[in-house]
């Protein structure tokens, strides 16, 4: 049976069929105690992710599924950790081979627990760059790149003063790489395009959504295109522009960095440059199996952002653009 489980020996088809639906019928799993002792292996994925006020759960959530039913086809389970037990919870995994590899999410710009990280000894894959990744196999959609792509299509339909509405202030006061990025996309694009704008943080509630846009039109009343950042915000914004009498997309286009989800409930339907949550979590299970494996990986994967054209955005004469996905590189 072992020969079956494990491959390490050539054994016929016949046999290998016969062994396979024993195992069914007997209902036998491997023990995993054993299996650990057996190949200095413990099978296990350590996942750090946050829990901070600030992120939207249910993207986070959408992250650790995709590596949770990545890693099981990989034959690995996932153990959860929070990023609130910092360098400790990188020290504690270690000294306990509680796990054989590590998934760390929610990546500072100058993130504390990467000195550790570069020398504990087992492999690791962050989703999300810092300042400085030399050494550190880093994986994430280019934020970057996505805030200039709003910018880009909001400049192709005319308009020329646009603001980004972001994440809450404690996430750039975390200097969390994903908004920090985004942002710095966004203002690279309006130099570039020769437009207008400004970035403002917003808290993820109806009041503060009023608020801002409050705020955005006083400070710039020709302001005509908004970039959100915020997933929870995307409802609060359209409902904030209706009550201060701006229609979207005949006053003012809106476009989003959020799950299509997000985009498609609300009404009308929002211009969006996704988050691959699923391909994200799935490719950084599988760097960190095949560095487990001894592969060589890419220290860096960027992907590149698709925005898909919908209903919020429209030219500054009144065309609206054509719907569908556009890859912006």
């Amino acid at each position: 049976m072992s020969y079956v489980l494990s491959g390490k020996r050539t054994i016929s088809e016949e046999t290998r069929q016969r062994v396979l639906a024993a195992i069914e019928v007997l209902g036998y799993h491997p023990h995993a105690g054993a299996r650990a002792l057996a190949s200095n292996r413990s099978n296990v994925i350590a996942l750090i992710m946050p829990l901070y006020t600030g992120l939207y759960v249910p993207v986070l959530m959408q992250f650790v599924i995709s590596v949770v039913t990545a890693a099981r086809r990989f034959d690995h389970d996932v153990l959860l950790l929070t990023q609130d037990e910092g360098e400790k919870g990188l020290e504690r995994v270690a000294a306990s081979s509680l796990a054989d590899a590590l998934i760390v999410m929610d990546v500072e710009l100058h993130d504390r627990r990467l000195p550790r990280l570069r020398t504990l000894g087992r492999p690791s894959v962050l989703i999300g760059f810092p300042a400085d990744a030399s050494g550190l196999t880093c994986i994430d959609l280019d934020f970057a790149a996505a805030g200039a792509a709003c910018v880009d299509h909001l400049a192709d339909l005319g308009h020329d003063c646009v603001a980004l509405v972001g994440s809450p202030p404690e996430v750039y006061e975390r200097e969390l790489g994903f908004a920090s990025r985004t942002a710095a996309g966004f203002t690279e694009a309006l130099l570039r395009r020769g437009l207008r704008g400004a970035t403002v943080p917003c808290e993820p509630t109806p009041a503060a959504a009023l608020e801002t846009v409050r705020n955005l039109l006083q400070r710039h009343p020709e302001l005509t295109g908004v970039v959100v950042h915020n997933e929870e915000t995307v409802a609060p914004l359209l409902e904030a522009f209706a009550a201060v009498g701006k229609r979207v997309p005949d006053d003012v286009s809106m476009l989003a960095i959020c799950p299509d989800d997000v985009a498609e409930r609300v009404k009308p339907r929002v211009t969006s440059v996704s988050i691959p949550a699923e391909e994200l979590g799935r490719r950084a299970v599988e760097l960190v199996v095949a560095k487990l494996d001894g592969t060589a990986v890419p220290e860096a994967t960027l992907l590149a952002p698709t925005l898909t054209a919908r209903d919020s955005a429209a030219g500054t004469a009144g065309a609206r653009p054509t719907t569908g996905p556009r890859r912006h590189r």
